[in-house]
């Protein structure tokens, strides 16, 4: 068994000719928040969906508990809870027939979905159809289903867009509060975000890993001042 709850290996994915991420390699433990940053079209939502099984890699392997999820995809995936950039919800159904739907896809508890609607403060619009929500609501609400059965590892696309300022504190808080017995990967635009939340960094440009370290690691290494020049540095073509 693996030391590390998740692993990518040699990890590699094309779309024709664009190299879409090269050789990837990365190791995640419990209680670990792993911000991705990079600019648009760097590789961060791609990989994120490799891990949760959306894409099929193009060579490498991903492991979920030290063993391979191309072996037994169903029980990777039971280990995964991932919120999409632009989380695909069904527009015509209420919120509550939703996360109900999901909730019985993962086999979770009726306490268990009582608790994830009660972790993303959505009870007031259960009743909505989620085509009438904002931004914002969606966004909670895609964090709700994510967390449904309680996962041990967590990717969050962006959990913090569309979110007021008072709506982000609260989901960084919770964030961290989950991450003690979690593994947690989030791709973010934030590099405040990043920089206050995350144990560690991993900056990628072109599909490449081009860092990974703590923040003042990263500094070092580059020898900047900011996480905003070190990012500069490393993702300018």
């Amino acid at each position: 068994m693996s030391e590390f709850i998740l692993e990518t290996i040699s990890l590699n994915k094309t779309f024709g000719s664009i190299k879409a991420l090269q050789n990837f390699n990365l190791n995640a433990s419990k209680g670990e928040i792993i911000a991705l940053l990079g600019p648009n079209g760097a590789g961060k939502s791609t990989l994120m969906n490799m891990i949760s099984g959306f894409l099929n890699p193009t060579s490498g392997k991903i492991l979920v508990f030290g063993e391979d999820i191309s072996q037994n995809p169903e029980k990777a995936k039971a280990q995964i809870g991932f919120l999409p950039e632009g989380a695909p919800i069904y527009p015509d159904m209420s919120v509550q027939m939703f996360l109900k739907y999901m909730a019985d896809l993962r086999n979770a508890s009726q306490e268990n979905l009582e608790q994830a609607i009660q972790m993303a403060h959505i009870q007031e619009v259960l009743h909505q159809k989620v085509e009438t929500l904002s931004k914002g609501y969606l966004r909670r609400v895609g964090f709700a289903q994510s967390v449904l059965g309680n996962p041990p590892i967590l990717l969050l696309d962006e959990p913090t867009d569309g979110l007021d300022p008072n709506q982000k504190e609260y989901m960084r808080g919770l964030i961290a509060a989950m991450s003690q017995d979690k593994t947690i990967l989030i791709s973010t635009h934030l590099l405040d975000e990043a920089e206050a939340l995350c144990s560690r960094i991993i900056i990628i440009s072109h599909g490449k890993m081009m860092a990974n370290g703590t923040c003042a690691e990263i500094l070092k290494n580059t020898k900047t001042k900011s996480l905003e020049d070190a990012f500069k540095k490393l993702t300018q073509d």
